[in-house]
């Protein structure tokens, strides 16, 4: 499991003429099942992804592919863990 940390690197202006399409690549791997959860920082600096990848390196491919990426307007931070409680909403998202 991942958390992914977006930071924007380039004015709130510029971000917004790729928020479209960076729905769209958020979109398309929530149906692919890599992303469970995201969401936008507060004050609006950036984002929050809580992902489910097989290995660091496949989750940052999928990251290279995300237009704030390709458009460098964000970093990102990866942080990898390994959850051992859930609350029972949740509680699928644990390792077998």
């Amino acid at each position: 499991m991942f958390v992914v940390l977006l930071t924007y690197t380039a004015p709130i202006d510029e971000v917004d003429q790729h928020l479209h399409a960076h729905r769209e690549y958020l979109q398309h791997h929530y149906a692919a099942g890599v992303f469970l959860l995201s969401g936008r920082k507060e004050p609006r600096e950036g984002g929050v992804i809580l992902a489910k990848a097989g290995t660091r390196e496949e989750l940052e491919a999928v990251l290279a592919q995300d237009p704030f990426h390709v458009h460098g307007v964000a970093s990102y931070q990866i942080i990898q863990f390994t959850p051992t409680m859930a609350a029972p909403a949740f509680t699928g998202l644990l390792p077998a």
